[in-house]
């Protein structure tokens, strides 16, 4: 079922370090995909699976060891006993999606439960249901209210550190309003903020705006928006050095995984005096929802409860930023690194 990794990937696996990799090439199929566990140190690896188009094997395998490091990160810094997982798939004209998901569902059951997985980026659904596996979460509805929960949240750190009294009357631009980008947008607004939308489907942005009482903009303006907060819900790698000079909010906190292209990035929002939530905390809440309950059997009170703590964590977070002069990723990395070193 796993056949051998090329040589260019195998060297560079090694050198980023994630417990487990696997390949799955079934050419009949027309499927490519790498299946990552980062780190089983607290528990099962959880992440998402992906389907995305690459240029390169070796920039699948590049995608997922980095997004499985996050999720390591973030399974940390949520409070589950879990580690960090990923499945990437190679999205192309090729992929017969039904035969290939339900050959990648039969590969996470050959993991006999190490590896626990739910829809991300590209990801059907139909996918999901194909893949036919007892570990795999296809509840999306309650995964997306989580994420905007813990979205929220996390935007309230923002405003305790600021001394602001809580989101309303705050501007927010929402990218993305897909099944977590509508969700985080509803949840804004039902915070009192007032919202901007924009996605690449300009019918999608529309209803979403028009159900919610939300304002259309377009998608190639939405990170300049002329607002408080910029909530980046598509997408990883939104914000390089360019976007991060020119964005005029003061303060970013999203749904989508590596918001960021790098720590340069990082550091440059930081001395340019914009707040970011890092989103291995604000998108925190899908994890704990899927691994609370089917992993820890958490009920949803409990649930509930740790994505309400990522408040907490995110508002400790920003002070320590502010008090040493560190990006705030430096500082939840610590805390994440901290409990993983705990444990071993």
């Amino acid at each position: 079922m796993f056949s051998p990794l090329p040589k260019d990937v195998s060297a560079r696996v090694r050198e980023l370090g994630p417990e487990r990799v696997e390949r799955i090439h079934l050419p009949d199929h027309g499927l490519l995909a790498y299946v990552v566990l980062d780190s089983t140190v607290l528990g099962p690896a959880a992440g998402g699976v992906r389907t995305k188009a690459y240029e390169t094997e070796l920039a699948v395998a590049e995608d997922a060891c980095r997004l499985a490091r996050a999720m390591t990160y973030k399974c940390a810094l949520g409070g589950l006993d879990a580690g960090g997982g990923k499945v990437v798939v190679r999205a192309s004209p090729a992929l017969k999606r039904p035969a290939a998901f339900a050959a990648l569902g039969r590969a996470i059951d050959a993991l006999d439960g190490d590896l626990r997985t739910a829809g991300d980026y590209g990801t059907t659904d139909a996918d999901l249901a194909a893949m036919a596996s007892r570990y795999v979460h296809t509840d999306t509805a309650h995964l997306t209210g989580a994420v905007a929960r813990g979205v929220v949240r996390c935007a309230e750190a923002i405003a305790d550190v600021k001394g602001r009294p809580g989101l309303s009357g705050l501007t927010a631009a929402v990218q993305g309003v897909g099944d977590i980008g509508a969700a985080v947008a509803r949840a804004l607004v039902e915070a009192g903020a007032r919202v901007r939308v924009a996605d690449v489907d300009a019918e999608r942005a529309e209803r979403v705006a028009e159900e919610i009482g939300a304002e259309v903009v377009a998608p190639e303006d939405v990170l300049y928006e002329d607002v408080d907060l910029l909530s980046p819900c598509a997408i990883g790698d939104v914000i390089g050095p360019d976007v991060g000079a020119r964005l005029r909010a003061w303060a970013i906190v999203g749904g989508a995984n590596n918001i960021t292209t790098g720590r340069d990035v990082d550091v440059l929002l930081h001395r340019r005096g914009v707040t970011f939530v890092p989103d291995l905390l604000s998108s925190a809440g899908a994890v704990i929802e899927g691994i609370g309950r089917t992993v820890m059997g958490m009920g949803k009170e409990e649930r509930l409860d740790l994505v309400d703590t990522l408040r907490h964590t995110a508002r400790l977070v920003l002070e320590d930023a502010e008090r040493t002069g560190e990006p705030p990723i430096v500082h939840a990395l610590r805390r994440a690194e901290a409990r993983i070193a705990n444990a071993r």
